[in-house]
């Protein structure tokens, strides 16, 4: 190997950096009614057994109308139709079921409010097409229109948050995230800003008159870039909030308890001869950092900001036969990509003095071919790269420690999107649990899928103190390690596996050992370990003492 592949890694196990929030434990899909189904369920109940639950799950459509099926980028609950007097109608069993399935498995809701139910839709935006079917019509947009009436939305908003509140107690409601709607700059939303300024300020008051310590926020708008849509939007919805007139008081401003616009790292249509494209850190990070300057400008800098869908690229329900690039979510590439993403989004927010936490737009997709690519942390079941990821997330400890990397990256710095001139990014972090086990996490990633370059990593850890024996745990993520994909592959990537295969592959969708436990001897409290790590790999180590 050659000089340029050393990197240097250096733990300080007795400089305590601060708390480690956990930052990751947001989760969320278009589907709403996926909740329910026994992959969707089998995933929630996964993730709310990891160490570090609750785990929070944002979902769309959960105020639409319809049967309650799910469809991809569709969903409804049915919880609000009116009868022919114009009165509501309130059913709570679908809505209920979704609830459900999140709490009794140690989860929360980052409940989104939204979309509109066809009842609430202004019967003007039907006149346009009277020669089609009026629930196709609501099915193509009326879902994204204003309401024909905000004081019916206001009280839709308040029996909803009521409900909640009669059925799981106000404490646990008081751990929810509350949300409007989502991505209101793009086609989410037919109306105005000024519109979803006003449904906004109706929807506040309606959640604070129920719940007075309910977490509210938005606008959920799309990555802004200089001027574009999102960019304007996000401006001007805060500038309401915070010096506009509210709608419903007539006063200054509306309360807004935390912050919510989208980051993407790039983007891949329906193109079926599509020539090679890959995500960008840089591209979402320089979202996330206009965002952060848009939001201090108008003063909300303390508030918490949750970049409620923060992801490689935008299309979670397209895959690798919709567009070949995004078979990259089958691989170890995605869980490169975002423990890169996360890890310089949590040093922006730091250097922003910001509290910043990434939702990843990530669940299943039932019935869907065997690692179709769409954006799911598991397929028929099987846990993809990415899902162990989040296993090792979920071992971090509560307290961070120094943590160093010869090859830490900056992707702001970048020369061009993708870093093409630079070397693998080779950083990470390092905690310490209650019980002093120290966990390390360290990643290699470029954005290029096909670079191929080998480091030998020196990990030394100092001051493991009153110590004179440590037992080494280390498991890795890569091509050949915690990777169904790869046994998929070698098994002639059949579409619908047999029991056989399938069973093949389940047994290589955990965290698996790059070496086995050792228990080592420790020199002054000081220990240090080599081991290879190629362009496209994560490393968990745990050291107990």
């Amino acid at each position: 190997m050659s000089s340029h592949s050393k990197v240097n890694v250096k733990v300080d196990a007795r400089r305590v950096i601060g708390p480690c929030h956990h930052q990751w434990r947001y989760i969320g899909y278009d589907e709403c009614n996926y909740t329910e189904m026994p992959e969707g369920r089998k995933l929630i109940e996964e993730f709310g057994s990891l160490q570090d639950s609750p785990y929070y799950i944002r979902a769309h459509h959960l105020l639409c109308t319809g049967n309650g099926r799910g469809a991809y980028k569709w969903g409804s609950t049915n919880v609000y139709t009116e009868d022919v007097q114009g009165n509501p109608v309130y059913h709570w069993e679908t809505l209920d079921a979704i609830l459900d399935t999140y709490v009794t498995n140690r989860c929360k809701p980052f409940f989104e409010l939204g979309f509109l139910p066809m009842d609430l839709v202004n019967p003007a935006f039907f006149d346009h097409d009277s020669s089609s079917d009026p629930y196709s019509v609501y099915q193509r947009g009326g879902w994204a229109t204003p309401p024909k009436d905000y004081a019916k939305w206001g009280q839709l908003v308040f029996r909803v948050v009521e409900h909640c509140v009669e059925r799981y107690g106000e404490e646990e409601v008081l751990t929810w995230y509350w949300e409007l709607w989502n991505e209101p700059d793009i086609f989410y939303w037919k109306g105005s800003v000024e519109e979803l300024c006003k449904l906004y300020d109706y929807t506040e008051a309606a959640v604070h008159a129920v719940l007075d310590r309910a977490r509210l926020g938005g606008p959920a708008t799309c990555g802004p870039t200089p001027n574009n849509a999102a960019y304007e939007f996000l401006n001007q919805f805060l500038h309401h909030c915070s010096k506009g007139t509210n709608y419903v008081t007539g006063r200054q401003g509306t309360r807004l308890d935390f912050v919510t616009f989208h980051a993407k790292g790039g983007g891949f249509p329906f193109r079926i001869h599509a020539s090679k494209d890959t995500p960008s850190v840089k591209r979402l990070l320089s979202q996330v950092k206009l965002g952060l300057e848009i939001i201090k400008d108008h003063g909300f800098s303390d508030c918490e900001i949750i970049l409620s869908e923060a992801d490689p690229d935008g299309w979670a329900a397209g895959g690798r036969f919709d567009n070949v690039n995004m078979n990259f979510r089958n691989t170890e590439y995605f869980a490169s990509y975002v423990a890169s993403s996360y890890r310089q989004i949590e040093k922006l927010a730091s250097s922003m003095d910001m509290d910043v936490r990434p939702l990843a737009w990530t669940f299943t997709f039932p019935g869907e071919r065997c690692f179709e690519g769409t954006r799911a942390f598991a397929t028929q079941g099987i846990h993809k790269a990415i899902f162990n990821l989040f296993k090792t997330y979920a071992r971090l400890g509560n307290q961070y420690v120094f943590f160093e990397s010869s090859h830490e990256k900056d992707a702001l710095l970048y020369t061009d999107d993708y870093g093409l001139e630079e070397e693998p990014e080779v950083s990470g972090m390092a905690t310490q649990s209650d019980d002093g086990t120290i966990g390390i996490l360290i990643y290699s990633h470029h954005d290029d899928w096909d670079k191929v370059q080998d480091f030998k990593v020196t990990l030394e850890i100092s001051h493991l103190l009153n110590h004179d024996k440590a037992v080494i745990h280390h498991y890795r993520i890569d091509e050949s390690h915690s990777n169904a994909y790869s046994e998929w592959v070698r098994l002639g990537r059949p579409n619908y596996p047999n029991s056989e295969q399938y069973e093949a592959m389940k047994a290589r969708d955990e965290l698996e050992y790059f070496a086995p436990p050792q228990e080592v001897k420790l020199s002054n409290g000081t220990l240090t370990i080599e081991f290879p790590l190629s362009a496209h790999a994560i490393s968990w180590i745990e050291i107990q003492t």
